[in-house]
């Protein structure tokens, strides 16, 4: 297996740019990082309805920690507090909320069923609290609600059960989640019910106060695998205005149930082959993969291929929604391009490339679909592992105009407050800076509620860190 520097490594500028530059990469980095409200990340951004205060986001996240009716916990008003506090303007959604019952990816995520929805409507109270009191502003703070349904990947009632909603047949994953006939196969009348499921979750989403919803469409959930579903018959498969109907018709309804309701698509903007570990344990292209059957790919299945992406968009900005998160691949299936880590989860296999690579292609991609559409406003995702250097790529990024907002997951999750001390010109606190371990995704593949264990104290002392310790040597 390749070894390659660790980030943490490479102390100073000089150091950083030299590995991009050993690795040829024209990933963009600023030397020194402004602060005060005159930074490139400082600056307020207006879309349709919507003022955000800067141009750091927060990205939905899921944390195995509701109940198992699908409300929420200590854990998970704790993680939303965390938000509030970032210093970040914008929350892409805070949370994957599922819009009924069988679209849930675990047993313990969030549901937007009428039980749950004054709880979930104090989530966003709490968060939008506790930036007041730290802030004081929050006019200018962004909250949104992301809807999703978990398609092939659901596990709605069982951790370790597979109950799959799949949008078509596929050689690679239907064997993973012990898919052999198509009972799996979510029907076209199921679909137009689910479109009414996301409306109304919509609606009361609006009613609770959040002012955007997201309409996700990524990491190999079903609004995502609809976009490949080229072999899929009927009125949902085949053609791009088929595969498109299920956003289209959505759209629609919640334009007619919440009218002035933001909308906005996160969005895996191009996606490779599924992979799998090698006898080496390295990841490498599953054999029974299809390269037909991945969207924004080249035709064998190894690269990007923006041709329908760029039309996704078009028809988003016909749609008139302006709001796009980008992202890449799945979690399931291709982490290394998804979210770079130079540590796998349990699940995954050793990285077959610099992990650099995939930061800067997520960024290359975001940057040519913000040069074609200039009037929408995107947020670019895979940031985490730049770590120590992550400010500087983000004011390079927003300065030049690759992207608007600069989109944190696993980083927030381990340094919270990150955005409020780059936007303050506060030192990094570098025992804080997310090194990439991959305990966050291992945690929930062994079943374990979602949090970095190896850097958040509060994670650190829970009885949940001993045991997934075991767990990984097992």
């Amino acid at each position: 297996m390749a070894t390659y520097p660790r980030i943490a490594s490479l102390k100073t500028f000089d150091d950083f740019q030299q590995r991009l530059d050993a690795l040829g990469l024209e990933l963009p980095a600023d030397e020194s990082v402004q602060s005060g409200p005159d930074s490139p990340l400082a600056q307020t951004s207006r879309v349709g309805s919507l003022t955000i205060g800067n141009r750091f986001c927060i990205l939905p996240m899921e944390g195995w920690d509701g109940t198992t009716d699908g409300k929420p916990t200590e854990l998970t008003r704790r993680r939303w507090k965390n938000f509030g506090i970032s210093g970040a303007k914008l929350m892409w959604g805070g949370e994957a909320v599922a819009v009924r019952h069988d679209g849930r990816a675990n047993p313990n995520q969030l549901c937007m069923t009428d039980a749950n929805l004054s709880q979930i409507g104090e989530l966003r109270e709490l968060l939008i609290q506790s930036h007041a009191e730290r802030f004081g502003n929050t006019d200018d703070l962004v909250v949104g609600l992301q809807l999703t349904h978990s398609g092939r990947f659901a596990r709605p009632n069982e951790k370790t059960t597979a109950e799959p909603r799949a949008a078509q047949r596929n050689p690679a994953l239907d064997p993973r989640m012990q898919i052999t006939d198509d009972s799996a196969m979510i029907s076209d009348d199921e679909l137009k019910s689910l479109i009414d499921d996301f409306v109304k979750s919509a609606a009361n989403a609006s009613k609770l106060g959040f002012q955007f919803v997201d309409v996700k469409h990524c990491h190999g959930y079903l609004g995502h695998e609809l976009l490949s579903g080229v072999d899929r018959p009927g009125e949902f498969g085949g053609s791009f205005e088929n595969r498109t109907r299920f956003l289209r018709q959505i759209v629609a309804g919640i334009r007619a149930e919440a009218p002035g309701l933001e909308m906005g698509v996160r969005l895996s903007i191009f996606d490779f082959l599924p992979y799998c570990k090698s006898e080496s344990g390295v990841g490498q292209p599953d054999p029974a993969g299809d390269p037909r059957l991945v969207f924004g790919s080249t035709p064998n299945g190894d690269g990007v291929d923006l041709t329908e992406p760029i039309r996704f968009l078009e028809l988003m900005k016909s749609l008139g929604l302006n709001l796009v998160c980008t992202t890449a691949g799945s979690p399931y299936y291709t982490p290394h391009i998804q979210r770079p880590a130079y540590f796998p989860p349990s699940d995954g296999y050793n990285p077959p490339e610099e992990p650099l690579i995939g930061v800067d292609r997520q960024i290359a991609a975001t940057a040519e679909l913000k040069k074609r559409f200039p009037e929408m406003f995107i947020v670019g995702s895979g940031y985490t592992y730049l770590q120590d250097w992550l400010p500087n790529v983000a004011q390079a990024v927003v300065r030049t105009q690759m992207a608007d907002s600069i989109g944190l997951g696993r980083m927030v999750l381990s340094y919270p407050d990150l955005p409020a001390d780059v936007l303050a010109g506060t030192v990094l606190v570098r025992k804080k800076v997310c090194r990439t371990f991959s305990d966050c995704t291992t945690a929930p593949r062994k079943g374990i509620v979602s949090g970095c264990y190896p850097l958040d104290p509060f994670y650190k002392n829970m009885p949940e860190r001993k045991q997934l310790l075991e767990l990984k040597k097992g």
